[in-house]
């Protein structure tokens, strides 16, 4: 079995009662890139995958069945420029849960609610 590193091994995955404003948040306003979307026959997303530039990435689809009663999450980008994710969220007029701030273990951090309640952290920090 050959290992691609260019691609993540854990998937956070989140699902959206309107996957196609999910889509535009997060692809037009956090700077996530869109690389695969399959949609139902009369055109509504039923699994799409974004990557962020600086690696990693995400699954989303629609909020159906038993994924209904699940809670949303938090998750967290590692990004070399978190003052622009900032300003493009601020511009599109996006909620800022934890404004700009350097924490005592050496990153740069915001965090930014999508419009369904999600909450989107963004950092320098890259792990131990």
């Amino acid at each position: 079995m050959s290992e691609n590193t260019n691609r993540p091994g854990v998937w956070p995955c989140l699902r959206y009662q309107d996957p196609e404003a999910a889509r535009r948040f997060l692809a037009g306003v956090l700077g996530f890139v869109e690389t695969a979307t399959f949609r139902d026959a009369d055109g509504r997303i039923e699994h799409a995958e974004l990557s962020w530039p600086e690696g990693g990435g995400v699954m989303y689809g629609p909020l159906t069945g038993e994924s209904a009663a699940l809670s949303t999450v938090e998750t967290y980008v590692c990004t070399a420029d978190p003052d622009a994710v900032h300003r493009r969220a601020v511009a599109a007029g996006a909620r800022i849960v934890r404004e700009l701030m350097d924490t005592d273990y050496g990153s740069r951090d915001v965090s930014i609610v999508d419009p369904e309640g999600n909450v989107w952290a963004f950092g320098t920090y890259r792990g131990a």
